[in-house]
């Protein structure tokens, strides 16, 4: 685990990110909240891309709670058995979409509580859709975030909950909106798990990782 960066350093690791992608978008196909939500929550040990393969189709017909009631869990299993753990995110789509329709008028929640209170919802998922679609500060750990926290001290923690809260108390309030967003790319594309790629990496002399290879 590398030592926490100073501000100075982040600031600038942020300025770089924000140069290269200005206004960074999540890659989960989506065309509402609720369709957000519903694409996040499907996307736990499973790929973007996975994930976006099945929910396309299915969300050109099927974007409000009340018609995934309608479409029926059985056949949301047939849509999205493509996806790892089909059949229990399934089971938590219906009951969530549910939970939607009876008590939140057909809506989604904007806050973490209440998000976090549907089946299959954890911080994570929560995070994610306040942050992409309610525009507020949440930050979402995943394995990326969490390797290249440690790795380069942008945000150093010894579990997801510490690195949440390290984003949250050192990237400076101006790039707080994007932040995981940047991370995720890095840690995707360039500050890969093995071999990273420290020779186009944006922020190289910047980071202390000692193994500066392709």
């Amino acid at each position: 685990m590398a030592k926490q960066m100073d501000y100075q350093t982040i600031h600038e690791v942020f300025t770089r990110f924000q140069a290269l992608e200005p206004e960074p978008k999540g890659e989960l196909f989506h065309t509402n909240a609720y369709t957000l939500l519903v694409a996040v929550a499907l996307s736990a040990q499973a790929t973007d891309v996975g994930v976006n393969k099945a929910t396309r189709p299915l969300f050109a017909t099927v974007d409000t709670p009340q018609k995934m009631l309608d479409l029926g869990e059985e056949a949301l299993m047939e849509a999205i058995k493509t996806i790892g753990l089909f059949r229990n995110k399934a089971k938590n789509v219906i009951k969530l979409s549910r939970i939607l329709v009876d008590d939140y008028g057909g809506e989604v929640p904007s806050s973490r509580a209440a998000l976090q209170s549907l089946p299959g919802v954890g911080r994570k998922t929560a995070n994610v859709v306040l942050s992409m679609w309610f525009h507020m500060p949440a930050q979402a750990v995943d394995t990326h975030i969490f390797r290249i926290g440690n790795r380069t001290g942008i945000c150093s923690g010894k579990d997801v909950d510490v690195v949440e809260r390290a984003i949250e108390d050192n990237i400076p309030a101006e790039f707080q909106q994007h932040a995981h967003h940047w991370l995720i790319l890095h840690g995707r594309y360039i500050c890969v798990a093995r071999k990273p790629k420290c020779g186009i990496c944006p922020i190289r002399d910047l980071c202390p990782y000692e193994e500066k290879t392709i």
